[in-house]
């Protein structure tokens, strides 16, 4: 019996009904404890605090493992050393939040009451301190904060990258019939006075435009149905007309005075290019003689050059009148030097590249030695010579037949008029040549191309019979006045040296 009670005695002792007082805290406890201390340090009160937080005392890196990241627990975000361990902490509470239902009634008063807890707790508002902001408006920037970079990224256009174009309007501004108009393209049927009058010739007679009014005038006829006028050219001036004819003849008409002043005979075949250089007027044929006349005098045939073996369809003088540009059927450009007393009548230059007649010829304005020739049917290019060189400084095959030339001084622009297979106008930059615009409008081909005195508009003859005037070279109204108060003030400064 003393043995029983002695084991009975054993077992009672090992039993530990009674709690162990000097016992280590249990690892569940620890754990439970540590979360419940950083829950109420990070997160508004009254909310469950059993998520554990990317804080916790786990270590970021793996030991053994190099540069190795290990990912934070459940509701935590990736890795980013910069980021603020508190903003993690917020970060975390917010993605748990989401999970949970909305109640509809209490959401306003919620979020300001999380407002208040969240200053008071944490220092600043939750919701400025989201990681990621994936929809709703921007954050607007603090009251009274200036950013610096305004200027440099600033979408307004400066004024250096504003590029002006100007409009070209494809359709002419005015159309006028021209019956009897004779579609031969060796001849120059037009031409536009320095008074704004325009002289078209349609077959035996000649007609004026007053393009300020829009009066048209019927200058004069021949008296034979089977003579043709040729070729027009208005003096500097504007007064005075001189029409070549088919029989061979020059006349010059007092246009104000519609009275004819004389017949100047020399030639020994048509007429079909005519060019006025002060009181000289030059004329060349289709026997490729080219004559000078005085016409101040009664011999007015003064000088003959010869050069060309077929017809003179192109002839020009320079506009400081140093040279005469002459082209011809013979596909050669000849430049002659200005004529004096015991000179020699020999050509400057001679150039035979272009493949078809020559009858676009066209000086340029601000470039006195720069001279631009196009060819016809066989050729249809436009070359750009330097007659002081000799040499051709730019060509350009125009896939069409070339039949005038001008320079636009406003804008520095060449254009062109074209016949076959075109039928168009085109106005080119220069000296790139690279195209700007195409008037099309003409339903046969463009014979003719001459330019209003104040170099705004075009007009055009073609065989359709028709004239079109376009308005493509209009100078803004701004740029026309700067020029005009720097003309001024030239004006005056030159008077007050006088």
């Amino acid at each position: 019996m003393a043995q029983f009670g002695f084991e009975n005695d054993i077992h009672s002792i090992l039993k530990l009904d009674m709690p162990i007082t000097n016992a280590p805290m249990a690892r569940w406890q620890r754990k439970a404890s540590s979360s419940n201390s950083s829950a109420l340090n990070g997160l508004s009160p009254g909310k469950s605090a059993n998520v554990s937080l990317s804080s916790s005392k786990t270590p970021s890196k793996t030991p053994g493992k190099n540069k190795k990241q290990t990912p934070s627990k459940m509701g935590g975000d990736r890795f980013i050393p910069t980021r603020n361990s508190k903003q993690m902490d917020v970060a975390s509470f917010l993605l748990s939040k989401e999970n949970e239902p909305v109640d509809t009634n209490n959401t306003a008063s919620a979020s300001e009451s999380q407002k208040a807890w969240s200053m008071s707790l944490n220092g600043y508002n939750i919701d400025d301190a989201k990681i990621l902001h994936l929809g709703g408006k921007p954050l607007n920037a603090p009251e009274g904060y200036q950013n610096n970079l305004k200027v440099l990224y600033s979408q307004g256009a400066t004024p250096a990258s504003v590029k002006k174009t100007r409009y070209i309007s494809s359709t002419p501004d005015k159309i006028l019939d021209a019956p009897d108009l004779r579609n031969d393209f060796y001849l120059n049927l037009i031409d536009w006075s320095s008074r704004n009058v325009l002289a078209v010739a349609l077959h035996n007679s000649v007609y004026l435009l007053d393009a300020s009014q829009g009066d048209i005038t019927l200058l004069m006829r021949l008296e034979s149905e089977d003579i043709y006028i040729c070729s027009l050219s208005w003096t500097k001036e504007g007064t005075y007309l001189a029409i070549g004819t088919s029989d061979c003849k020059i006349q010059l008409w007092d246009v104000y005075n519609q009275k004819r002043l004389r017949s100047l005979a020399s030639h020994t075949s048509r007429v079909a290019s005519l060019s006025w250089n002060d009181h000289v007027l030059t004329s060349g044929s289709r026997s490729g003689h080219i004559h000078h006349h005085d016409v101040r005098v009664a011999d007015h045939h003064i000088c003959t050059l010869t050069g060309h073996s077929q017809e003179v369809c192109g002839l020009k003088w320079s506009p400081d009148g140093r040279y005469l540009a002459s082209g011809g059927n013979d596909n050669l450009v000849y430049v002659w030097p200005r004529m004096q007393e015991g000179g020699t009548t020999n050509s400057v230059q001679c150039w035979s590249d272009h493949q078809g007649a020559v009858k676009a010829l066209a000086w340029c304005p601000w470039q006195p030695n720069i001279l631009a020739s196009g060819g016809g049917t066989s050729d249809r290019h436009i070359r750009i010579w330097n007659v002081n060189s000799g040499s051709c400084i730019s060509s350009l095959d125009t896939q069409s037949q070339i039949s005038s030339l001008l320079f636009s001084p406003n804008y520095k622009e060449l254009v062109s008029a074209h016949g076959y297979a075109h039928n168009n106008v085109v106005i080119w930059k220069y000296p790139a040549l690279t195209r700007v615009a195409e008037l099309k409008g003409h339903e046969d081909r463009v014979l003719s191309l001459i330019l209003s005195p104040d170099c705004s508009t075009i007009a055009t003859v073609a065989g359709d019979e028709t004239i079109r005037m376009w308005k493509s070279f209009e100078v803004d109204p701004v740029k026309k006045a700067k020029e005009r108060l720097v003309k001024s003030t030239s004006s005056v400064i030159h008077q007050s040296i006088r």
